[in-house]
């Protein structure tokens, strides 16, 4: 994804500040008898802070000062490498620049032969003065025109975290006391990793994200509006969390641990690279640990009930991850590339409730007793992928095979002892009621993709590709009982067994045409063709079904440079969603027996048309993104509330009930106020509209965020850092969302030469916990739900790294971000 995206915006770039062919510009001068043309001027382009290549930078050739008028010039290749030829020789100037970084102007002199103008070292934007390079830390927050960049590896209050913790700092994202995420308020996203899927991630985020450690994400990046080559799915956008990776000649690595009251873990990396192999590997462990508290309180407006639970307990998990890579240049336009990671996960979470219904209308209805639960719960994926990749002597012509092999498998299931009557726990043998359920979800994925990049002399460009996914899933779970005084053991119970499988294939094709109309305008345009296939078979009650259907995906956006750091950009796209396994599958989870769970295999796609116009600037004292969105969204799928029965029982499953729209406007900067302090962050504000006339609903509402994000540099390599994020309570299709707040600091101290750090992390010290109160107001009952979040936290951090560290050449990634779910909870999101 990256590496596109680097190729697009770099031949945009390259376009607008490239003149008329040099015959056509040529001044009066030109009456003078012609010089030969046969010099030639090369060079490489590298970031100044990484050492690595800046793909795509603009070059370009400048007369003697004062005159700016430029002659000619390129794009530098995937390597940073730049050619210029058929030249007259003289003095010139050579300016080099890219969007995000500073720009450099260098005298040269070019003779009758070839010239070697040596290597441009480009600064991040912010941290060049005049022409003048200074060599400075990477902002922790970048806003480039098609997406928003947050550097994890720059916030030292990351140290020890997951990648949980990183996506809480993002711009445009929100992460509550549960770890589900929301991404401009939405549930409905994708989220990559090093822009490949991952299914362990699509159906269980919130507890997936746990097994990533902070210290291997590089950055995370947000694309609120994706082009065509991206699959249609989440319509709120992607999000991509780099990993760290190798490497320049010979070892580097890194090791770390980190110990504190909610989480701990060890985690290390090592890497080589030689003339034409280069191998990348990082792994770790660690886990997670506990408290949770939890109050429900519920009124039945037509039979006058009440229902109050409050709950008790703790959790705790495990999560073990691991990744390789190997490429290898099999010439100087041939690569291949074989990577291999593996992710799981495993917990469980305790809970004891007190759980008290009064029916007035129906007293033998009422039901007091106590439960301890204890809900376990796993995942994992295992990923194999290779890829082959050739370039061209046409600079940025590429073509690129992928495959992909992913298998993905979860488990699920709950323990539970019931007291009646009871407002304690008792002996478990004297327990009234026992219950236990396992289950399993198997998975698979196998994916096929080429790509073509084909451009058009210096100002067009066409990317088409196609893709096909076969992807099979299912649910397979049994429930056994235990009544005292009826059964001596558990027995099987009939009726809440499930076992189905689903086979879900997209077969899709796309192109986008790139354009520079003009030295400051660019267009692009594109669409995607999906096919979907579906087919799923209930083996517990013999049923079955197959259906297809086409999606048409068109987007386009055009952009306007005011000149190299300020542009404005507009955008329009159609996605479509796809429910996943937690949303199809229809078992029944009765973990909670006044609350069933339990999915819809009925449900049908969504899709959304999603517009935006946003500007950016870019400069010395720092960068500014304001977006004005809407998206509108028809028969979206929402989680939905259905009941009580005359026990007192509701029931919880997802249906396409909803066609709901969200305007919002955000704003998103990064300033320097003074020396060593930087600072960045910005305002949310939404207004949503939901509307569903199956349920006969209308909600409408503001809901508004604050991130921000600033550290101070101390002497004697000492850096503060600290977070806040806070959000005012949303509407949501049934009642009212949870407000936010979440806060952090840390000081770091660095020392053996830059190599080793120590980072101690304090997290929400003057509140124990953050109280997430949610509403549901039904025509036939109201509810609240209270889960108090314990926040307060602290952890220790080491870090040590050796050898030189350098981000490797990109390739190319697969990216199945085509179906809906992992957005939120074990049970998705809205």
């Amino acid at each position: 994804m990256k590496t596109a995206t680097l190729r697009a915006l770099g031949a945009f770039l390259a376009a607008l500040l490239l003149a008329r062919p040099a015959a056509a510009q040529t001044p009066a001068a030109a009456a003078t008898p012609a010089v030969a043309a046969t010099g030639s001027l090369t060079g490489t382009v590298l970031d100044s802070l990484k050492k690595e290549p800046v793909p795509y930078a603009t070059v370009v050739l400048l007369p003697p000062a004062p005159n700016d008028k430029p002659i000619t010039g390129v794009a530098a290749d995937d390597a940073g490498k730049f050619s210029l030829t058929k030249l007259a020789p003289g003095p010139f100037r050579l300016r080099v620049s890219y969007v995000g970084y500073g720009t450099q102007t260098r005298a040269v002199t070019i003779t009758a032969g070839a010239t070697d103008a040596g290597t441009f070292r480009l600064p991040v934007a912010g941290t060049a003065l005049a022409e003048a390079v200074i060599i400075g830390q990477k902002p922790v927050v970048e806003i480039r025109p098609d997406r928003i960049v947050y550097n994890a590896d720059q916030d030292a209050t990351n140290a020890g975290g997951t990648a949980a913790d990183v996506l809480r700092k993002a711009p445009l994202l929100a992460v509550d006391g549960d770890g589900n995420v929301k991404m401009r308020g939405s549930s409905n996203f994708k989220v990559l990793v090093n822009n490949k899927p991952s299914p362990t991630l699509a159906s269980n985020l919130a507890e997936a994200l746990k097994g990533i450690p902070a210290e291997q994400i590089q950055s995370v990046e947000i694309i609120t509006t994706p082009p065509a080559k991206y699959d249609g799915e989440g319509t709120a956008g992607i999000i991509n969390i780099v990993l760290k990776k190798g490497v320049e000649q010979g070892l580097n690595g890194r090791i770390g641990a980190s110990g504190g009251s909610r989480n701990s873990g060890v985690n290390g990396s090592l890497n080589f690279k030689t003339k034409k192999l280069g191998f990348t590997s990082s792994g770790g462990t660690g886990g997670w640990y506990g408290p949770n508290r939890s109050e429900r309180t519920r009124f039945g407006k037509t039979d006058n009930s009440t229902l109050t639970q409050q709950g008790v307990g703790n959790y705790s998990g495990q999560w073990m991850y691991g990744s390789v890579g190997l490429d290898y240049d099999l010439s100087e336009h041939q690569s291949l590339s074989l990577a291999a990671s593996v992710n799981r996960y495993a917990g469980h979470d305790y809970n004891n409730m007190l759980n008290d219904f009064v029916s007035p209308a129906r007293p033998q209805d009422n039901q007091l007793f106590t439960r301890a639960t204890n809900s376990k719960f796993s995942g994992l994926n295992g990923e194999l992928t290779g890829t082959y990749t050739k370039t061209f002597a046409l600079p940025r012509k590429e073509w690129s095979v992928l495959g992909q092999y992913a298998n993905n498998s979860g488990t699920f299931g709950y323990d539970f002892d019931q007291y009646l009557n009871s407002t304690t726990n008792l002996e478990v043998g004297r327990a009234n009621y026992r219950e236990r359920s396992r289950g399993r979800t198997p998975g698979s994925e196998v994916t096929l993709q080429t790509d073509l990049v084909q451009p058009f002399g210096d100002k067009q460009t066409l990317e088409t590709g196609l893709k096909a996914i076969f992807r099979n899933t299912g649910s397979v779970a049994n429930v056994d009982g235990l009544t005292r005084g009826v059964t001596e053991d558990f027995v099987r119970l009939p009726g809440r067994s499930t076992d189905f499988s689903y086979a879900q294939n997209v077969q899709a094709g796309y192109a986008t045409y790139t354009n520079k109309l003009s030295k400051k305008l660019s267009v692009s345009l594109g669409s995607r063709l999906e096919r979907t296939a579906l087919s799923a078979d209930f083996r517990t009650n013999d049923t079955s079904f197959v259906r297809s259907y086409l999606s048409l995906l068109p987007n386009g956006n055009a952009q306007y440079a005011f000149s190299d750091n300020n542009s404005v950009r507009a955008a329009y796209s159609r996605r479509i969603t796809r429910p996943y396994i937690d949303y199809l599958n229809p078992f029944v989870d009765r973990s909670d027996p006044k609350n069933l769970v339990y999915g819809n295999p009925a449900l049908s796609p969504e899709l959304t048309d999603s517009y935006e116009l946003s500007f950016n600037t870019n400069g010395k004292a720092g960068s500014l993104n304001i977006a004005a969105s809407m998206r509108r969204t028809g028969n979206a799928i929402e989680s939905i509330r259905l009941g009580p029965d005359a026990s007192g029982v509701t029931r919880q499953t997802f249906a396409n009930v909803a066609s709901n729209a969200f305007y919002q406007l955000n704003f998103y900067g990064s300033a320097k106020p003074a020396k060593g302090w930087d600072i960045s962050g910005g305002p949310d504000v939404q207004y949503i509209v939901r509307r569903s006339p199956t349920l006969g609903i209308e909600r409408r509402g503001f809901t508004a965020g604050l991130n921000l994000n600033s550290s101070y540099k101390l002497p004697k390599n000492f850096m503060l850092q600290g977070y806040v994020y806070a959000s005012l309570p949303s509407p949501d299709l049934q009642g009212q969302g949870a407000a936010n707040l979440y806060y952090q600091m840390g000081v770091k101290k660095t020392f053996l030469k830059d190599k080793a750090d120590v980072v101690l992390n304090i997290a929400a010290p003057f509140n124990d916990y953050w109280l997430y109160r949610n509403t549901t107001d039904t025509p036939t009952f109201s509810e609240t739900n209270r889960n108090y979040s314990y926040q307060r936290s602290f952890r220790l951090s080491f870090n040590y790294r050796f050898g030189q560290a350098q981000q490797g050449k990109q390739r190319k990634s697969i990216s199945n971000d085509d179906v809906k779910g992992g957005g939120g909870s074990k049970q998705g999101g809205q």
